[in-house]
């Protein structure tokens, strides 16, 4: 088909002009790619994939954000990584929640803004001091001292993790075509140049790629378990309302809190949320991952320690609040505290994206754009994964 300025065109047009037209030749196919996994790492994934030009399909068992990326506290730090293998990831990350929030509307919709971080010494026996200092703010009346500011809003943000992994998809369904499909990989299978899903039911789905982002899921997985390592670290939160939300700040709490039995000092966190909400995270410990994600239950114990905490710091935070959840979520973690991000060795065109631990939130917006480069152009730009390549499992006694 001839393009259209020649038919505005006041000359006549000649058959031979016609016969000289030379027309374009067909877009190649977009590359087909599965992503296995409805959390944020997932979701990245395929929105930086399907932004890139990829024909991409995102298949959850249960919900999207349905466990640690809805249960997480969501907060974003520049440089907490630096001098570590993870400080170029967390950098370009930061970052990239920064552009993503202006691509979205601000943020507003997710909760993302920057804040304010403390790190506090709370003793639950003591009484309040008497005399405050000044960087301590006013809601926080309990009996805290050693006050230390360890990041600014130049250095560190928040999101609400449900919102911005339920929003960014949103945004990759409606603008660059991803599919979404709600059912559970039972296996994936490499042969003739392309990659089949099989879903629980007896449902296939074929590409020409697959990324395993499975969080704390992927040791159940056969391809995956047979090269790496991934455990699950479960973690409780409590997420409050407050009478007088006003009066609560945009201050993230590190605390030392040493309770009043004598037992050892714990490190519970505490973020308020432009949404309305508090959220106070702790009380971690190693367990067996259930095979379903809504299986996960709280340990009343760990609960009413985070009360106890958050009503120690704060009158705000305590009795009067209305409990909005009790939760527990496993984070996924590997034997050297590094992600995995990379294709699987003897596997070509299977790819895994997990172990971010405690900052998958955080990390997950440049793990899927790397993962996006690594799948469509062979190699990452956004940031070096020579470190967080699966291969570097190899030859280790399992």
């Amino acid at each position: 088909m001839l393009k259209s300025p020649i038919f505005s065109s006041s000359r006549p047009v000649t058959l031979q002009a016609s016969m000289d037209h030379k027309p374009s030749k067909p877009d190649p196919p977009k590359k087909r790619v599965l992503v296995c996994g409805g959390g944020v790492i997932g979701v990245c994934t395929a929105y930086f994939l399907s932004k890139k030009g990829a024909a991409v399909t995102l298949v959850e068992q249960s919900s999207i954000a349905c466990a640690a990326s809805g249960k997480a506290g969501g907060f974003l730090a520049l440089d907490w990584c630096d001098g570590g293998p993870l400080s170029s990831l967390a950098r370009a990350s930061f970052d990239l929640h920064r552009s993503l929030a202006q691509e979205l509307n601000g943020g507003e919709s997710y909760g993302y803004r920057s804040l304010n971080t403390l790190s506090l010494s709370v003793t639950e026996s003591e009484n309040p001091p008497r005399g405050r200092k000044s960087t301590i703010p006013d809601w926080i009346n309990g009996p805290v001292k050693g006050p230390k500011t360890i990041g600014t809003t130049e250095t560190t943000a928040q999101v609400h993790p449900q919102l911005f992994t339920k929003k960014l998809l949103e945004k990759a369904v409606a603008d660059y075509g991803v599919e979404v499909v709600i059912g559970k990989v039972k296996s994936v299978e490499a042969g003739d140049g392309e990659i089949t899903a099989v879903v629980e039911g007896g449902g296939e789905i074929g590409g020409d790629a697959v990324v395993l982002a499975l969080g704390p899921w992927s040791n159940k997985f056969t391809v995956l378990s047979s090269v790496i390592r991934v455990h699950g670290l479960k973690a409780h939160s409590l997420v409050l309302e407050p009478r007088e939300m006003d009066a609560i700040s945009a201050h993230a709490l590190f605390l030392s809190y040493h309770p009043a039995n004598g037992g050892p000092p714990m490190d519970p966190e505490i973020y308020p949320r432009p949404t309305g909400e508090v959220y106070i995270c702790g009380m971690s410990s190693e367990e067996e991952v259930p095979d379903n994600p809504e299986q996960i239950e709280p340990n009343p114990d760990s609960i009413r320690v985070l009360k106890r905490v958050a009503g120690t710091v704060s009158s705000h935070l305590g009795e009067e609040s209305r409990v909005k959840a009790e939760q527990a979520c496993f984070l996924p973690c590997t034997d050297d505290n590094v992600p995995v991000i990379g294709e699987i060795p003897g596997m070509k065109g299977c790819y895994v994206a997990t172990g971010h631990s405690c900052w998958g939130i955080l990390n997950g917006p440049a793990t899927g754009a790397a993962m996006a480069e690594l799948v469509l152009d062979g190699h990452s730009s956004i940031v070096d994964l020579t470190r967080f390549s699966p291969a570097r499992f190899a030859g280790r006694t399992r």
